[in-house]
């Protein structure tokens, strides 16, 4: 319940995301994603690629470097909530591309009760997930990507009462990406084509596994269109779709398997309503200054918020920033991402 109540509203926020525990999986890393309006699985051309899609890793021939820490949901005030992701990349001549990823999520501390309403004492909440990529080339144009991940929630120091277990719980996961580029122009400009199926795993028991919930298992699929493609001046269009694969059964509320669910989860609304939509631009000027801007619409959680990024890069080093304006009194409203990426 302490993390359900806390990503209300978040970016990936659909009808059926409170049916799944360990939401952070869902939480965009990356400024530079983040003012393109979220949309960047079918580009993933940075080290971020171990989150969006690692199929991108496949078209990266250097190793590289990034970091982003974000104050999140800053309208809430609450001290100590705050997102941090580090990822690595390396590649290997004649093997493809290797990377890794840490995401961690701090929830701050929380007073202890027991069924008496009486104060037991502090305790601290987060959640944190490490992830091992790998994405190759089937052709010059086509790759496919990999990635095991661990996760661990700890939501308190022990349970409730009378309740088995206690508040802490781990588990695993896979993501399957692929990546498609046009080398020649299609309709007069260069495309990208990508999907990555993430958080594939069974549920999380933190009670007893009568309780067991799903993970936040999700499709992203897009396109990414290169409007303007010139040494200095490059202008790209980015769209994608998100749907969360979760299905909870209306009458006996028990949640199918991930496995049942990536068929299931089509069925209980119709097929575009309860998917978010994502959209953005970037343009980048040599490869010096980029700017950003982007817009997604998720209809069933009520969240269509305005992104906006810049960058500026310097030799090796490259600096993000991203805002969210979500309206007055939106928890996502004045969320600033800041990114470093640093290429070897």
């Amino acid at each position: 319940l302490i993390t359900a109540g806390l990503f209300v509203g978040i970016s990936d926020s659909m009808a059926n995301v409170a049916e799944a525990t360990v939401i952070f999986l869902l939480i965009a890393p990356g400024a530079r994603a983040g003012g393109m309006g979220e949309a960047f699985v079918a580009i993933t051309d940075d080290a971020t690629a171990t989150w969006w899609n690692p199929a991108g890793l496949a078209f990266l021939k250097e190793r590289e470097f990034t970091f982003m820490h974000v104050k999140w949901l800053p309208t809430f005030r609450i001290e100590g909530l705050y997102y941090d992701f580090v990822s690595y990349i390396n590649h290997v001549e004649d093997l493809g591309t290797f990377g890794m990823n840490v995401i961690f999520l701090n929830l701050g501390e929380t007073e202890g009760r027991n069924e008496l309403n009486q104060f037991t004492g502090m305790f601290r909440t987060f959640e944190t997930a490490i992830s091992g990529s790998y994405g190759a080339t089937v052709t010059e144009k086509l790759a496919i990507g990999l990635n095991t991940k661990f996760i661990y929630s700890h939501l308190s120091d022990k349970g409730a009462g009378q309740e088995l277990g206690d508040g802490t719980s781990t588990n695993f996961a896979v993501d399957l990406g692929i990546l498609y580029k046009t080398r020649e122009p299609l309709l007069g400009k260069r495309i990208n084509f990508g999907a990555n199926l993430a958080n594939m795993g069974p549920k999380m028991t933190y009670i007893d596994a009568a309780q067991a919930d799903p993970i936040p298992t999700n499709l992203k699929f897009g396109t990414a269109w290169h409007l303007v493609d010139m040494p200095d001046n490059r202008l790209t269009f980015v769209f994608e779709m998100n749907k969360l694969l979760v299905r909870k059964h209306l009458d006996d509320g028990a949640t199918d398997p991930f496995y049942i669910a990536l068929a299931t989860a089509w069925t209980d609304e119709p097929v575009f309503k309860d998917m978010i939509y994502n959209m953005g631009f970037e343009y980048w000027y040599s490869d010096l200054v980029a700017l950003r801007a982007g817009y997604y619409n998720d209809e069933m959680g009520n969240v269509k918020p305005l992104t906006y990024g810049a960058s500026f890069q310097v030799s090796a080093y490259r600096f993000d920033f991203s805002y969210v304006a979500a309206g007055k009194g939106h928890p996502l409203t004045d969320t600033m991402r800041l990114s470093l990426t640093v290429g070897f």
